[in-house]
């Protein structure tokens, strides 16, 4: 079921019958270029972490010290991840599904019920869907952190390998300088093609 108010009832219900609650986000939709990373996490019930919330609205200084303290507080902590070349086959969502769902299959810990940032994956397991999870659900608002963080060092590590799309800075979204880079040395094995038709596009047209 898709709750669009997430209130604090709703969440007092969850937290007193369920034990093992895992919230479950993914970051990585819009790039151009680099993985979809998702994170499935546990935390302990009584875990209240100042400044947790939506990674978005979140340095990645303050992210980093964000995530010290969730891994202290964490009881299990899963990722899972599509590359450009699963999202071009089989479609960004389906991709992020299908790397939500092997983050949960991957907990040491099986989750009694799993709270998802707006989206449903294939499992037994009770899920509850949230709109704006990862910024009115604290478990949601942990996995958005991590997965981001995974996601900006992969990124990070990508830019000494391609140097020439400011992948440390834009995380592999359309920025200028990625475009410039994309216009002057072309695609790396890591971009989705089917991101870049309009590139593609523009390039024929000069043949």
């Amino acid at each position: 079921m898709k709750y669009s108010l997430y209130n604090d009832e709703i969440r007092k219900e969850i937290y007193e019958n369920y034990e093992h609650i895992s919230g479950i986000d993914e970051v990585g939709r819009g790039p151009l270029a680099g993985p979809v990373v998702t994170c499935a996490v546990i935390m302990k019930k009584d875990s209240n972490i100042d400044g947790i919330t939506d990674s978005k609205k979140l340095t990645r200084p303050k992210m980093l010290k964000l995530k010290e303290q969730i891994l202290e507080d964490a009881l299990d902590i899963s990722y899972g991840y599509a590359n450009n070349r699963v999202i071009d086959e089989i479609n960004i969502r389906q991709a992020t599904l299908k790397a939500m769902k092997n983050a949960v299959d991957s907990l040491s810990i099986i989750p009694d019920i799993l709270l998802i940032d707006a989206e449903r994956i294939d499992s037994n397991i009770p899920q509850l869907n949230i709109v704006k999870g990862d910024l009115n659900e604290y478990a949601i608002s942990c996995a958005s952190i991590l997965a981001k963080v995974r996601r900006d060092d992969i990124m990070i590590n990508f830019a000494k390998i391609y140097p020439h799309y400011s992948f440390d800075t834009n995380m592999g979204y359309g920025t200028k300088k990625h475009y410039d880079g994309i216009d002057n040395y072309g695609i790396t094995s890591i971009h989705r093609k089917t991101f870049l038709k309009k590139y593609y596009a523009r390039q024929e047209s000069f043949l």
